[in-house]
């Protein structure tokens, strides 16, 4: 079923095969970063695998399967894996369970915000986050994302803008599911044109065996509990805990690109709250059998907005091919073999799409730039989220307050800056006025009412 910008919501339409060739491509553009955060921390890339498929059920079933979301590993806690378990300068991997249990104890404010939104309203909250401030947000994901994908396209800019060249020419020019596969196709053909230059390294595939158990208890939160040390679980809490204020900004700002891409409220329904709870839930249970922080993936936004596939059911099926692969850890090898480059060229297309979308979010809501507030907030949110990732080499911000020490992205501080610059700058009622799809004002309210009964 199509509908009146081309996007297909209902991918049965398609057919069944073409589906799962959808859901894998969905697989393919969350892998490439899902596996980097394990690889960083120290944890199991299988575990990850296998709670980003569980993560992403479990957040469709809380939102109704409404929500074409994919989530994977947060970059947002890697500060505070090391934080909690690096000794000496290296990853101790005996003390990561106590991290998690910090990013699990994060994982409950989500759930506090989404009681707060239940209990006081929806629109109370999101008077907070009007596009002046979810826009700008939104373009800043995209572009603080894109260093990384710069960098590992210098690893083989040939490689690269082959990857590139593939996604766009297909995208453009194809025709049928050419069109609406453009990535994994791009992954595919500069994967084997990596071959001649060296950058593919099959040892580890060699290595490991076919069919493996994803998660080790020694791996967990509940093994800590063996001999527990009180005051590292208070540390660990303390200092991760915060770093939800963040990521549940980033959410809301995700949430709002996916509803801008698709054009469908995902604020209103299935709720705000509903999506936190699932996103919540999501990093708690992932985080309890030592897997990293869940969150809603931007690269598969992306995919959305190059494919317009907005089928909540293609996800679910990349979470369940996410789930069974995460029983092979040859899979998993060969997957992280993939040229860092073709990583690179595919998350450039990616990425950008995911800026693309906060400018269409600010240009379809009409924000008006003539107003000197709006041009200080964006500006502030643009330069603050940008600035840091650049000018920090960690892309963030770290202080103490007492004994805790707490790590804050650029993207965060950009965020938070917005949203108190958009509520103690003087703004009339009026001005909120048909300024988002997801919030109208009671006048509106009533005048849409009143033309439903006519």
């Amino acid at each position: 079923m199509g509908d009146k910008n081309g996007g297909i919501y209902d991918a049965r339409t398609l057919g069944y095969p073409k589906m799962f060739v959808l859901g894998l491509q969905h697989m393919f553009a969350m892998f490439g970063a899902t596996v980097l955060v394990p690889a960083l921390t120290g944890l199991s890339v299988s575990a990850t695998l296998l709670f980003a498929g569980l993560g992403t059920l479990l957040f469709h079933f809380l939102t109704k399967g409404k929500v074409p979301a994919f989530l994977g590993s947060s970059f947002a806690f890697i500060g505070g894996y090391a934080a909690v378990a690096t000794v000496d300068g290296k990853t101790d991997t005996s003390l990561l369970p106590y991290a998690c249990l910090g990013v699990a104890a994060a994982g409950c404010l989500y759930l506090v915000l989404a009681a707060l939104i239940k209990a006081f309203g929806q629109k109370k909250v999101m008077r907070f986050f009007p596009p002046i401030v979810t826009g700008p947000i939104i373009i800043a994901i995209g572009l603080t994302l894109s260093s990384d994908a710069i960098k590992n396209c210098t690893q083989n800019w040939v490689v690269a803008v082959l990857a590139i060249l593939v996604v766009v020419i297909c995208n453009i020019y194809g025709k049928g599911m050419i069109k609406i596969v453009p990535i994994i196709l791009g992954v595919i053909v500069s994967y084997i044109a990596a071959l001649p230059f060296g950058l593919v390294d099959f040892s580890k595939v060699q290595s490991v065996d076919w069919i493996g158990l994803p998660v080790a208890f020694d791996d967990t939160v509940f093994s800590i509990f063996k001999s527990p040390d009180t005051s590292l679980i208070a540390t660990a809490i303390i200092t991760i805990m915060p770093i939800a204020l963040a990521t549940m900004v980033e959410h809301i700002g995700d949430i709002s690109a996916i509803s801008s891409t698709t054009d469908r409220n995902f604020i209103e329904d299935p709720g705000l709250h509903r999506t936190l709870i699932g996103d919540g839930l999501a990093t708690i249970l992932a985080s309890l059998f030592g897997a990293p922080a869940n969150t809603t993936y931007g690269e598969n936004t992306g995919v959305l907005s190059l494919t317009k596939v907005y089928d909540p059911r293609v996800i679910r099926i990349a979470a369940v091919c996410a789930i069974v692969f995460s029983f092979s850890p040859k899979f998993a090898a060969l997957i992280a073999s993939m040229p860092a480059a073709t990583v690179g060229g595919v998350s450039i297309v990616l990425y950008g799409m995911i800026s693309a979308v906060g400018v269409r979010n600010i240009v379809e809501n009409q924000v008006d730039f003539s107003k000197s507030r709006n041009i200080i907030i964006a500006a502030l949110i643009l330069g603050l989220s940008i600035g840091i990732k650049y000018h920090n080499p960690a892309g963030a911000i770290s202080f103490s307050i007492g004994s805790v020490n707490i790590s804050l992205s650029g993207l965060a501080v950009g965020a938070l800056v917005g949203i108190i610059l958009n509520a103690i700058l003087p703004l009339e009622e009026k001005d909120y006025k048909g300024c988002r799809k997801d919030f109208k004002s009671e006048e509106e309210e009533a005048e849409e009412k009143k033309a439903a009964k006519a």
